[in-house]
């Protein structure tokens, strides 16, 4: 690997994209196996949770459930080395997938959270937001049955749980003019927020390459930054174990542990 740790340490600042199996190692599961495939259920879709009371029973059950892991959750090596990557000029920032707030936990300066946030919700009708822990607080009070449960984990805070016992799921709203609660993050079919990608635009502008760190990349809002690197000759790293969308576009793949590889940049680096 010593080509590419020379070609990180001398082409810098680079941009990082990272997605879900770089949180594997906090506990939260991700949704594809190594080969891009759905390891559950396929999560719920923005008009679902809009247009559906039932759909939105569901969800806010499952997250009762799956929500107290997610705000536990700590950082874990590959966020810490990402950190001191920054701190040594090496990344410019991040632009992330995922939507547990790990790296901002973990001490990263300059972090885009792509879809979102799941630390708050909004209010689809006043646009006010509130904390998720405030919130989980008001669920379980309308909802005291969900504490005896146990449950599997599923990505982003969600939870399997039998369908039968979400009908009976009591919805709390907004405090402030009783409108209905989403999650402030983009849920599939969703759109990204004009702001965000101005945002990661810019960003990407400031690099002079871009590397991806455990993401399969099928989503489009993610391998978009892939396909703009090849456009405008910015060289592209995949650090992944297991196939990504990307993968024939890439100047360097190494399927190898995220936070294996990093600590080997770190040491060639002198760190």
């Amino acid at each position: 690997m010593r080509e590419v740790f020379n070609r990180i340490q001398t082409h810098r600042p680079w941009l990082v994209i990272t997605g879900a199996g770089i949180s594997l190692g906090s506990g939260i599961p991700t949704y594809r196996d190594h080969e891009g495939n759905w390891l559950r259920s396929n999560p719920i879709q923005h008009q679902e949770f809009i247009q559906y009371e039932d759909k939105r029973k569901r969800y806010w059950a499952r997250s009762t459930l799956g929500w107290p892991p997610v705000s536990r959750a700590q950082p874990n090596n590959t966020h810490f080395l990402l950190a001191q990557l920054e701190q040594r000029g090496l990344m410019k920032g991040v632009i992330t997938q995922n939507v547990d707030r790990l790296h901002q936990k973990a001490g990263h300066k300059r972090v885009i959270d792509l879809h979102g946030r799941l630390d708050r919700v909004k209010c689809l009708s006043c646009q006010q937001y509130e904390s998720r822990n405030n919130l989980q607080q008001r669920l379980i009070e309308l909802n005291p049955f969900l504490l005896t449960k146990e449950v599997q984990m599923a990505p982003d805070g969600d939870a399997h749980l039998e369908n039968e016992l979400t009908q009976q799921m009591k919805i709390a709203n907004c405090l402030h003019c009783n409108g209905t609660l989403m999650p402030d993050v983009v849920f599939f079919g969703g759109t990204v927020p004009k702001a965000t990608n101005l945002a990661t635009s810019k960003l990407f502008d400031e690099c002079s390459g871009v590397i991806t760190i455990g993401s399969s990349l099928m989503v489009y809002s993610g391998y978009r930054f892939c396909k703009l690197a090849k456009q405008e000759h910015k060289p592209l790293i995949i650090i992944n174990q297991g196939k990504t969308r990307a993968d024939d576009i890439a100047d360097f793949k190494i399927e190898k542990d995220c936070a294996t590889v990093l600590k080997g940049l770190l040491d060639h680096i002198g760190g």
